[in-house]
């Protein structure tokens, strides 16, 4: 079996101060990487900083032999974290969006400030790191990148309405940039990942927190952020040892005459087999979600 390895490659890793992000940071590094360990040094809930948290784990990878340094701006100053790469190691390679926090509250409750930070730190912090590294990976015709969705995101979570928006948004964002830089040799790839952390800590008990170790998810982000990896535009689930990948699925309809039109009433009568997901169709692309469209269109 064939080691996978990131001899001079560059990683920079959000919210690697604790966690998933460390547990990247530590492998990635015994590998050969050289490490931006981002973290703001905040709380689970956006609140404080703390420069001790990337601290940490720079120098438990310089006490290891490895490469690494320091960056404790905001995800919403991507700019200024990518120059940290190219300052202390002259490119980029791989970008691990992991930075995230919690407002848990119920809609009725939820506050503008609850939705604007989980948007600003999950939606436009990976935008703007992402924004920042994307010329590089380009013009040297390479690059992999990791988003961190969840599923909330997918399945949505009670009490999750922003953090549920937040992580399906990155997962649309990551959809499109794999088919815009397949062609530069830049893959992009969604995780949703269920992991031991300070934001799992807050919603379940300390025991299942314990059992469910980051190192469970991390082989899974170096496999997709291997160089010899082709996996790009996947989503899949990680945690406690088990990896799936998600894919959507779609019934198979009922196409309605264009020309004669129809109404509400005509769709109730249809509704069993406008919902019946049996011999369902997966579409992969929107070209294949608007063929049964176009083609009712034509009939």
């Amino acid at each position: 079996m064939e080691e996978i390895r990131f001899d001079n490659r560059v990683v920079l890793v959000t919210g690697a101060g604790n966690g998933l992000g460390r547990s990247y940071s530590l492998e990635m590094a015994k590998r050969g990487a050289k490490v931006v360990v981002n973290d703001l040094g905040g709380s689970a809930f956006g609140d404080g900083s703390d420069k001790s948290a990337a601290d940490l784990v720079v120098d438990e990878i310089k006490a290891g032999g490895g490469e690494a340094v320091a960056n404790y701006d905001s995800v919403v100053d991507g700019a200024r974290i990518v120059e940290s790469a190219l300052d202390r190691f002259g490119r980029i390679d791989v970008v691990i969006n992991n930075a995230g926090i919690l407002r848990d509250k119920t809609f009725h409750k939820m506050t503008s400030e609850d939705w604007d930070l989980i948007y600003d730190v999950h939606v436009k912090g990976a935008f703007e790191v992402t924004r920042a590294a994307w010329p590089h990976l380009r013009d040297q015709g390479y690059g992999r990148l990791i988003f961190t969705a969840s599923a909330a995101g997918i399945y949505g979570n009670f009490g999750q309405t922003n953090y549920s928006m937040a992580k399906l948004a990155l997962h649309g964002m990551s959809q499109t940039l794999a088919l815009e830089g397949r062609a530069k040799n830049i893959f992009v790839n969604t995780i949703a990942p269920i992991a031991g952390s300070r934001l799992t800590e807050t919603v379940m008990p300390k025991e299942l927190v314990d059992a469910l170790k980051p190192q469970f998810v991390m082989p899974l982000v170096l496999k997709l952020c291997d160089e010899n990896s082709s996996e790009t535009g996947g989503l899949f689930e990680v945690g406690a040892g088990w990896i799936g990948k998600v894919r959507w699925e779609r019934t198979k309809g009922y196409a309605f005459s264009v020309s004669e039109g129809f109404s509400a009433e005509d769709i109730n009568d249809k509704w069993d087999q406008i919902t019946d997901f049996t011999d369902a169709d997966h579409p992969a692309s929107i070209g294949d979600a608007n063929k049964p469209l176009i083609k009712n269109l034509k009939s």
